[in-house]
Order: structure tokens, then C-alpha cells, then sequence
């Protein structure tokens, strides 16, 4: 019997319809977090079961449950970006109710998603406590109050609960302000042999089979304003706090010497950002000349040739940026309006002259967003030809100011908490200003394929650099189409 057992659900089937086995399985790192967190108290016992990564179905992830008997269960609530919390909440609700079928066990829920919807999330699950926002300490407070059999929970902050069959609760949240106090996560409770990294992330690698994957978080929050993200429910201020480089490569030492860790992913809402913070870090890395291949998110207006030739050097190999749209209208409405298309080509083709892959994330549906700008995204798209894509339509995220924009002025919003999946079945997104939802994903899932069909230039640009298997995996992926409910599938 443990004190605390956090557990990941399993639902990818749902979230990604066909496509799942294309999709990465990355460590919970949240959940490792939190783990090592509060078992820095020597007299709290913890441990984590990962149902996405060992496959478990909801019936035989509540029976390891009721088995290892925990004190308290904690749901967390997250996926491989903060959007995707609300995509992993149907899981976690049917999960919820699994348990309390069969036992008495005491439930909370963590995440962003239920950070931004705190009330409506314990309303709606069969869950006995919500932590709202970070507040690591919160958990640690909850367990020991749990575990005394004490209920007088008030003083514990952003703790949700119902008291007399009333909702109670406050939105205080407390933030770990210094971030290389916090024990390196708990991988040793993960089943690290089962992560696998992103389909693009390993082309054209040689012999990484038993290479292994993890995320890792060189800092926490975000200091842009972005009207689509939700990632201040989390954090409560639109701020950033750093770890020092030697904490982040500390770390890094550790999963490379312990786990064999050959693939990385920062975590960070946007690494490339302040530059003495990501030159320190690469100045480490390239001294300790590991054999790795990293991932991270910059954005356009914050790169430049010389951060580039540092992160190479670094065995930085992908980097992420947000374009967003082609349209510069559409992304000042969102508060995106620091570059436009002329700057997007200068900063991707510095990125490809400094050695570096670019995955670049679209999206369609902007509220000011009409055929024509979709499609002026489209061609700028093919035009970069980057080495991966995302093309994903807008949606009104909680906690986002757009879905707060959205309840007041009477825009219609998914049915269910998988309509805000992208690759979902009921996948339902945001209707612009002058095209329905059911447009946009139309528009979305045609401009995917044909991002791909008959585009000799990517597929002889993916062959040169990464050989043939590259190009028989894309094509292999292009075979899944999803199915989407609204358009009739």
C-alpha cells in the first residue's frame, strides 16, 4: 500500500483515432515531477502507473489500482503539449468512474484542464478533490490530510472539494519560484524501456532501437499572451521561471547514464527564448558531447544565425515553430502579429542553413480566418517545405481567453471533451467569422493530403536526407485518413 499513486490514463485510441501508432509515447513528466516532489518527505510513499504506456485498458488499469490499494489516487491530467490536458479528460473521467465502481479510494484530479474549470471538472467526475494550478505543495498537504484522516482542507491552497454537499474551494495558486530546488523526477517509478519518440523525430536514424526517450522541462511558464493558449490556468501569470544549465544538464547526465536516453524533448512552451539561458545550456552539452537528438520550440521572432550554430553544435536537431498562419491579419487578432511571411522564410531557411530540422505547426480556423487566408497558409506551407508539419485547427482551449470570449458571447463550443481533440472522431472545432467549424476541419484534413500528394519536392528532400524508410513511413501514415464524425465519416 502506497500513500500516493498517480496514474496516467489510457486513451489514445479515442484522441487519435487511426493514427495512434504513429503518435510518440512520451514519460509523464508531471507526473514524475510530482512524484519526486512529495516523497521528498520521507514519511509520504509514492509510486506511478503509466496505463498509456503499458497499454492497459480502464477495467484492468482500476484493477492494478484497487490491488496496490493507494491511500490516494491522483489523476494528471496532461499530454505531449498543454492543449492536449483537455484531450486526455474523457479518459480521466472514465477512469474516475471505474475506480469509485469498485472501491472507496480517494481521487484527485491535476492538469490544466481542470486548473482552468476547477468547479466544473469535480462537478462532472467522479473525483473527490481538484488541485488547482502547479501547487506541488497543495499535493503534499492533501496526502498527509488523506492519510490523518484530517478534513479540514481549507488552508490548503487551490484545492477544490465538496464539503456538506457543497463545492468549496479557491483559486490560489503557489508557484515554485526556484525551479533547481526540485528534485530531478521520479524516472525511476516510470517504465522508461516503453517511451518511444515523435515518427519524424527518428528519421533517418541508425540503429536506436534500444535508444531511449524523455522529456525534460528547462523552464516553467510563459511571458506571451496568445489569445488561443491556456497555459496561465496552469501558472496563474503570463511569466517565466528558469532552471540554471547545470541543474538542466545534471539532468540530462542522468537519463543519458542511467536510462540510455538518446532522444530529448523540452518541455518549454518556447526554449529558444532567452538567449544566455539557451547558450549556458549548449555551452554544457557540447562539452559533455553526448549522442543525442533534441527537440524544442522557438519561436520566428526571438532566432537568430548565431543561437542556431550553438544549438547544432548542442545536438539540437528539430526545432518546433509556432507560424501559425500566413495571414497577417488573422494573427493579430490572436496577439501574434510579431512577424509576418517575409520573416517566417528568413528564419526557416537560417534554420536549415544551420543544420537544423524544422517542424512547423499551422492553423486553420483563426477567427479572422477565411478561405482565402487558409489557403494563402497552405501554399506558405509548401513553399517552406519543412521536414515535418502539423496543420491543426483552432480550438477554444479552457482556461484560453478565446473559450472565455467564446461562453459570453454564445459560440458554440464541443459537446464533449474529445471534440476538442484534432485527430478525434468528434473532433469539432471553432467556426471563424465567416466559415462554420465543419468548413474549417473539411478545409484542414483535404489541405493534409494535399500538403503530400504529388509534392516531389518534400518526398525528394525527405529521401536525400533521410533515405527511403522516411518516405515509406509518411506514406504509410498518409493511408490512415481520420474519420471525423461532422463530416459524415
Amino acid at each position: 500500500m502506497v500513500d500516493l499513486l498517480l496514474v496516467r490514463s489510457n486513451d489514445q485510441k479515442n484522441v487519435y483515432g487511426d493514427t495512434s501508432e504513429f503518435v510518440a509515447c512520451e514519460p509523464p513528466f508531471w507526473a514524475a515531477q510530482i512524484a519526486a516532489f512529495v516523497r521528498a518527505d520521507k514519511n509520504i510513499s509514492v509510486d506511478i502507473l503509466d496505463a498509456e504506456a503499458l497499454n492497459l485498458s480502464p477495467e484492468e488499469t482500476t484493477r492494478r489500482i484497487n490491488k496496490l490499494s493507494p491511500g490516494l489516487v491522483g489523476l494528471i491530467v496532461t499530454g505531449s503539449n498543454l492543449s492536449a490536458s483537455t484531450w486526455k479528460m474523457h479518459g480521466a473521467g472514465f477512469l474516475a468512474q471505474k475506480i469509485k465502481e469498485t472501491s472507496n479510494i480517494k481521487i484527485f484530479m491535476w492538469g490544466l484542464h481542470p486548473s482552468a474549470l476547477p468547479e466544473q471538472t469535480i462537478k462532472e467526475n467522479a473525483v473527490d478533490f481538484v488541485v488547482c494550478g502547479e501547487n506541488l505543495d497543495s499535493i503534499s498537504q492533501l496526502i498527509r490530510a488523506v492519510k490523518n484522516n484530517d478534513k479540514n482542507f481549507s488552508k490548503i491552497a487551490g484545492l477544490f472539494y465538496r464539503e456538506n454537499n457543497t463545492l468549496v474551494g479557491n483559486h490560489r495558486i503557489i508557484l515554485q519560484e526556484k525551479l533547481d530546488e526540485l528534485p530531478i523526477p521520479a524516472w525511476d517509478l516510470l517504465p522508461m524501456e516503453r517511451y518511444r519518440a515523435h515518427n519524424w523525430q527518428r528519421m533517418g536514424e541508425k540503429s536506436t532501437t534500444s535508444k531511449g526517450y524523455a522529456v525534460i522541462a528547462t523552464s516553467l511558464g510563459c511571458p506571451y499572451n496568445c489569445s488561443f493558449c491556456a497555459v496561465s490556468a496552469l501558472f496563474d501569470q503570463r511569466r517565466i521561471r528558469y532552471k540554471s544549465a547545470k541543474t538542466v544538464v545534471d539532468e540530462i547526465s542522468y537519463l543519458v547514464e542511467n536510462y540510455d536516453i538518446h532522444y530529448i524533448k523540452i518541455l518549454d512552451e518556447c526554449f529558444v527564448l532567452n538567449k544566455k539561458h539557451v547558450n549556458e545550456i549548449c555551452d554544457k552539452l557540447i562539452e559533455k558531447n553526448y549522442e543525442l537528438n533534441i527537440w524544442a520550440y522557438a519561436r520566428v521572432d526571438t532566432t537568430d544565425e548565431a543561437i542556431l550554430s550553438k544549438l547544432f553544435k548542442a545536438n539540437f536537431k528539430w526545432l518546433c515553430y509556432g507560424i501559425e498562419s500566413a495571414s497577417d491579419r488573422s494573427l493579430k487578432d490572436v496577439k501574434k502579429g510579431q512577424y509576418n511571411a517575409d520573416k517566417v522564410k528568413k528564419v526557416i531557411e537560417m534554420t536549415h542553413q544551420a543544420g537544423i530540422n524544422v517542424i512547423a505547426n499551422y492553423m486553420f480556423g483563426l477567427p479572422e480566418d477565411d478561405y482565402e487566408s487558409m489557403q494563402k497558409t497552405l501554399r506558405l506551407a509548401r513553399e517552406l517545405n519543412c521536414e515535418w508539419i502539423n496543420l491543426y485547427c483552432t480550438m477554444a482551449y479552457p482556461g484560453s481567453k478565446l473559450y472565455f470570449d467564446c461562453v459570453s458571447n454564445g459560440v458554440p463550443l464541443p459537446e464533449s471533451w474529445l471534440g476538442y481533440s484534432q485527430y478525434s472522431y468528434e473532433c469539432c472545432p471553432l467556426p471563424t467569422k465567416y466559415l462554420t467549424g465543419k468548413e474549417v476541419l473539411r478545409f484542414r484534413d483535404a489541405a493534409f493530403q494535399d500538403y503530400f500528394k504529388d509534392n516531389e519536392k518534400y518526398f525528394s528532400m525527405i529521401r536525400k536526407k533521410f533515405g527511403d524508410n522516411a518516405v515509406q513511413n509518411i506514406t504509410a501514415m498518409l493511408n490512415k485518413r481520420l474519420k471525423r464524425k461532422i463530416l459524415g465519416d
